[in-house]
């Protein structure tokens, strides 16, 4: 099994989880993070001056599947997420070595 773990802009978030409802994937976290990449933050000017945000947030999604599902995660995530401008994230691919159920022995 394989964690997908993909870092997506807030905005693309109802795509993504359609995209993936789709191919047959439920079960995953949502969690709202900041953060900043290569684009490294926003600068912004003012009549008062230029400031600079650089945390941006963004939405981490976090999927474990399937040795065999991963490509297809990976490509449904980048085909929904992209908009072809900086800032619209990442996917890892962690192992997953366990996965244990909390209400039962399974």
């Amino acid at each position: 099994m394989k964690m997908v773990m993909a870092v997506i802009r807030p905005e693309r978030l109802q795509c993504v989880k359609d995209a993936m409802r789709d191919i047959g994937i439920n079960g995953m976290t949502i969690t709202h993070v900041t953060g900043r990449g290569e684009q490294m933050g926003l600068r912004f000017t003012n009549r008062v001056g230029e400031f600079v945000v650089d945390e941006i947030e963004k939405v981490k999604i976090e999927s474990v599947v399937e040795d065999s599902d991963v490509d297809r995660v990976i490509e449904t995530i980048r085909r929904v997420a992209e908009t072809g401008n900086p800032g619209d994230g990442r996917i890892f691919v962690i192992p997953v070595e366990r996965s244990i159920r909390i209400r039962s022995e399974d």
